[in-house]
């Protein structure tokens, strides 16, 4: 959800304040992240605006020219210029919106002098994430904390805005991109320069706020990182590695990595790690592995399973952005394990390198694996997957007695208005029920591109338009309105001519919490609740009684 708070201030009355200095009170503070602003729906009082980025990257409209958004952007305007920004889920900061005391000029904020686009600093991104944060989640014994974070954030954003006000945004980002792409060459601040077009002296200040390193720092560090990344991901050996960063060779690496890292790539390679995982599967794959991360992302079915204090969960996905910065950078991580989220990964640079584990292209076992190799967990991987791979043969013997050969199946989750259904590249149980368990799509499916798109949606009522010999249903919808659509659709003659309802061969599964997972050990227990239907649902057929 949306964290977004206004904030209704008690004004002081009276006379003017005989005091040189403004006094400014936050009106509006939210979350940057599907905002949005401008038209005549989105009326704003006379007031001023700062607008910081600290993730993702978009686009806002000023005065009718649009702009690229990028980490490290500052917008500070009054509200009397003309701006459009639509809504943009991958685009990460803070909104606020804030007013002079009475008997100040209401445009009087020193921000707004020059460009209204600029560049901040790192300490200015973090501190805006805590004021998110402290709006979003106050704490009942600090009733000042907000006041006293909004007064520092103005008080870094003044003492650091750039001399040149024009934002660095449009060709600091072009240039970031050109460093990913080409840190392993001999790169120097006056190509750089040269390539965003200013001096080697505009560009050092810019590149300086917008990143909080200079320029060979910001090198160093992503040679080092990428380094880390290999080493936890099966480089041959360290000069291999040294070459592929764009180092001569291994003696100066490990030099360089010692400075960055602290201890030595080979000590790096074999101490145990301190974890971060930012998402559930990766935490799952952690667990089934004895291992508790320093900070993970659990579903409300792992917590169920897995006592784990509040300091040592991240906030669901969806809502961490704004404090995922100052959250893992609190754990002293050693390694980061998410999906490839390039946001996150350069967000993430200065704390600890990110591995990647792209989701539709590596299976979960795949990305167990990964995982154990990076934790020097290997044999316990290999034992955990040989156990599960001897139940999925217990499981496909009972099959074979029971029904022989398997046919086709569909996976179906079921919300309000709309139903899903997933290759086994997305987990949800389809895994289990196309891969371990030998059933197969139905063609009308494979038709429809769920192969190469990796999902199908679908109306409730048209869920009959795919037959299958077995039909899962995961998730049922939750609302009073889903239930009556669901329902119609059962009472239906399509409904009732599908050889899965006529051979009784519907199983409601409905645990949405266990299907989500896509881990080893939500893929164990998702294995053993659908042979559990099956077979029940076989064993009442044989003895005739109704499932």
């Amino acid at each position: 959800m949306k964290v977004v708070t206004e904030i209704m201030p008690i004004l002081l009355s009276g006379a003017s304040l005989p005091h040189p200095h403004s006094f400014h009170i936050p009106t509006r503070i939210v979350n940057l992240a599907g905002l949005s602003v401008g038209g005549e729906s989105d009326p704003r009082p006379l007031s001023s605006i700062v607008m910081i980025v600290s993730g993702g990257s978009g686009t806002i409209e000023l005065e009718g020219q649009e702009h690229s958004l990028a980490c490290g952007t500052l917008l500070s305007c009054s509200s009397t210029l003309s701006i459009s920004l639509s809504p943009q889920y991958q685009l990460y900061g803070v909104w606020i919106e804030y007013a002079a005391l009475p008997g100040q000029r209401t445009d009087a904020s020193p921000l707004n002098n020059g460009e209204p686009l600029s560049a901040c600093t790192s300490k200015a991104c973090s501190l805006a994430a805590e004021l998110l944060k402290a709006c979003g989640e106050p704490e009942q014994n600090k009733p000042f904390a907000l006041q006293q974070l909004f007064s520092e954030l103005l008080s870094e954003l003044y003492s650091k805005k750039s001399e040149y006000g024009q934002a660095p945004a449009h060709w600091l980002e072009q240039v970031l991109h050109y460093i990913d792409s080409h840190y392993n060459e001999d790169l120097t601040r006056v190509q750089m320069a040269e390539l965003a077009g200013v001096s080697p002296e505009h560009f050092s200040r810019a590149f300086r706020k917008a990143t909080g390193q200079t320029f060979n720092e910001y090198m160093t560090l992503l040679r080092i990182r990428r380094a880390q990344q290999r080493l936890l991901t099966g480089a041959p050996n360290l000069t291999a590695v040294a070459l592929e960063v764009g180092y001569g060779e291994g003696t100066y690496l490990s030099r360089k990595f010692k400075q960055v890292v602290g201890v030595s790539p080979a000590a790096y390679h074999r101490k145990n790690k301190r974890i971060v995982s930012l998402n559930f599967n990766h935490t799952a794959s952690l667990r089934a592995l004895e291992i508790m991360p320093e900070l993970g992302v659990y579903s409300a079915w792992m917590e169920r399973l897995d006592l784990v204090p509040s300091q040592q969960k991240l906030r669901s996905e969806k809502n961490r952005a704004a404090s995922l910065y100052g959250s893992v950078a609190a754990a002293q991580p050693d390694v980061i394990i998410s999906y490839a989220l390039p946001a996150e990964s350069k967000l993430l640079l200065p704390v600890a390198p990110v591995i990647e584990l792209p989701y539709m292209r590596m299976g979960w076992r795949e990305q167990f694996r990964q995982i154990a190799a990076i934790a020097n967990r290997e044999p316990q991987a290999e034992a955990w997957l040989s156990r599960f791979d001897g139940l999925c043969q217990t499981a496909n013997q009972k099959l074979d007695a029971l029904i022989g050969a398997r046919g086709t199946a569909i996976v179906w989750e079921i919300g309000e208005e709309s139903a899903y259904c997933y290759s086994s590249s997305f987990g949800h149980g389809c895994q289990i029920v196309y891969g371990d368990l030998g059933f197969y799509p139905p063609g009308v499916l494979l038709e429809q591109g769920l192969l190469h798109s990796g999902y199908l949606e679908a109306s409730i009522k048209d869920i009959s338009a795919y037959p299958a010999e077995h039909i899962f249903i995961t998730s049922l919808p939750s609302t009073r309105k889903g239930q009556e659509r669901f329902m119609a659709l059962q009472q239906s003659p399509c409904w009732g001519a599908l050889p899965a309802v006529q051979g009784g061969r519907v199983y409601q599964l409905n645990q949405p919490d266990k299907f989500y997972g896509f881990d080893p050990l939500s893929s164990l227990a998702q294995l053993k609740t659908i042979m559990q239907a099956v077979t029940s649902q076989i064993h009442m057929r044989q003895n005739h009684i109704r499932p």
